[in-house]
C-alpha cells in the first residue's frame, strides 16, 4: 500500500475478524487487510488497519493518515499484480466507546476502502486510545504495471 501524502509505503498482510474483533496488525510497519471484507476493487467495503504508534518504536505506519484530505490517492498492489487506486472521500475521528461500527466496517454501496487506526487522546491509565481515525476512499480503477 502506498499513500504518498501520509508517508505510507508498506506491506499488506491478511488478518481475520474473530468474534467481531479485528485482530491487530502484527507489527508497526505492516497494514492488515481483513479477509472477511471484499478483495481490492470488488463491490463493498475493503477494510484495512495499521498502527499509529507502537510500543518501544514510536510513530508507526499510519502515523500521518489523519492528515489525509479529500482527493488524496491511495494505491495498493494486489496479489494479481494489478495496482488498485482509491481516492480519499473523508477522514473522521470516532469515539471508541460509541463508534458506529456497521457504518465504518459494514458493507457499502460503492467500491470503497476503509483505513482504521488509533487516534485522539491516549488514556495512560488504561493504555488505550479513546478514539479511532477512519479514512474512507472510493475506488477509481486498476492498472497493470508496465
Amino acid at each position: 500500500i502506498s499513500i504518498p501524502n501520509a508517508e505510507v509505503d508498506a506491506v499488506v498482510e491478511t488478518r481475520e475478524i474473530v468474534d467481531g474483533v479485528m485482530q491487530d496488525p502484527t507489527g508497526p510497519w505492516v497494514v492488515s487487510w481483513y479477509k472477511e471484507t471484499p478483495k481490492l476493487g470488488a463491490q463493498g467495503n475493503t477494510v484495512m488497519a495499521g498502527h499509529v504508534d507502537y510500543w518501544d518504536v514510536g510513530p508507526a505506519v499510519f502515523k500521518d493518515v489523519s492528515q489525509l484530505k479529500k482527493g488524496d490517492l491511495i494505491t495498493i498492489t494486489g496479489d494479481d499484480g494489478k495496482i488498485y487506486t482509491y481516492k480519499v472521500d473523508w477522514v473522521r475521528l470516532y469515539s471508541t466507546a460509541d463508534a458506529p461500527i456497521q457504518e465504518i466496517v459494514g458493507p457499502t454501496k460503492k467500491r470503497a476502502l476503509t483505513l482504521i487506526t488509533c487516534g485522539g487522546e491516549f488514556d495512560y491509565t488504561n493504555g488505550v486510545y479513546l478514539q479511532r481515525t477512519v479514512v474512507r476512499a472510493n475506488y477509481v480503477g486498476s492498472s497493470t504495471p508496465k
